[in-house]
């Protein structure tokens, strides 16, 4: 048996049955992900939370240019990073490598990112 269908078993197991929910299951460490697609969704989904989130805080402290995106960019992805490798532990072959992990809903976000900023920081620093 190996370790993702046991560990599998064991959460079913221990859930009593129950299927927990896609967010349940986001936040609790080495939770066991039955479908591909629900992770990736988790992961998506969460880098947009995260976008939204620096487009503040960004757009409220008067940051500009080049400094503002690498920073985001930086963030974004290690915050995921730690997130799947750490905290989920999953493997990363499961789901086409750490690259295509850590590049999953960025451009998305990114462009989220963009437009919070822009709005934040012109609504609130204009001459």
């Amino acid at each position: 048996m190996t370790s993702s269908s046991k560990r599998k078993e064991e959460s079913h197991l221990l859930n009593g049955g129950v299927k927990q929910s896609t967010w349940s299951k986001a936040f609790n460490s080495n939770a066991v992900w039955e479908e591909k697609d629900e992770f990736l969704d988790v992961i998506y989904w969460l880098r947009q939370i995260i976008a939204v989130i620096l487009g503040v805080i960004w757009g409220v402290a008067p940051l500009k240019g080049f400094l503002g995106i690498a920073i985001f960019c930086i963030i974004n992805a290690g915050v995921l990073y730690v997130y799947f490798s750490s905290f989920q532990q999953i493997d990363e072959e499961e789901y086409g490598g750490t690259w295509e992990l850590t590049k999953e809903g960025f451009m998305t976000s990114f462009a989220l990112f963009l437009v919070v900023w822009i709005i934040f920081y012109t609504a609130l620093h204009f001459d």
